[in-house]
């Protein structure tokens, strides 16, 4: 997985450095043998609830101190193994000047003016969005899911912001079957189903 999205990078022309930030010496190991420069990240930005926005900081600021500053900044979590070259090169084509960061997305199954609902202390549920609320999901506005195939911003943004939606946001859209996240085992069997059935000469390896 990780080795995956070190090689999409490599294959983009205007990409001057590829980078892994991690904590771990056996991805750390990995990542070099692909031919990534390795960052190591702290413990406190190493954790599950560390916010991701903190290690781009650090992943940046450590980037300026070896080589100099520099103005785009693109990740490609490896827990997003199913995109292509072409959703990585579009997400980069739409940072344009006015635009401080650009999101992956595919459309959203569901609506939080339609079917989605949340559930207060005493168990009882209700709809996300009960302002403008809709009878029908087809009269419910345009909704995305947000991928994590790739992010493309400024690292003047990143460094200056606190988090994403502190700046000017756009997204591009990529196919559902190339946005799966994996956060789960049963992401992970999925992914493998989709691999298999789609991509038969690509095994997925953790």
């Amino acid at each position: 997985m990780l080795v995956h999205g070190i090689r999409i990078a490599q294959q983009i022309a205007n990409i001057d450095g590829t980078y892994v930030s991690t904590d771990c010496g056996e991805i750390a190991a990995i990542a070099q043998d692909a031919g990534a420069e390795v960052i190591v990240r702290p413990a406190e930005l190493a954790g599950d609830t560390a916010p991701e926005w903190l290690a781009w900081q650090h992943a940046i600021k450590t980037v300026q101190e070896r080589h100099g500053n520099f103005e785009y900044f693109l990740s490609l979590p490896p827990t997003a193994p199913l995109r292509k070259l072409e959703d990585v090169e579009t997400c980069l084509a739409a940072l344009q000047p006015g635009v401080d960061i650009v999101i992956t997305m595919t459309p959203a199954r569901r609506s939080p003016w339609f079917n989605m609902v949340s559930k207060d202390v005493s168990g009882l549920v209700d709809l996300i969005v009960r302002e403008n609320a809709v009878q029908r999901r087809q009269d419910s506005p345009e909704c995305f899911d947000m991928a994590t195939v790739a992010y493309a911003a400024k690292a003047e943004f990143i460094l200056s912001a606190e988090q994403i939606w502190d700046g000017k946001v756009a997204g591009v859209e990529v196919p559902i079957e190339r946005s799966l996240d994996i956060d789960t085992p049963f992401d992970f069997a999925l992914a493998q189903f989709v691999m298999e059935q789609w991509q038969p000469s690509y095994h997925l390896k953790l």
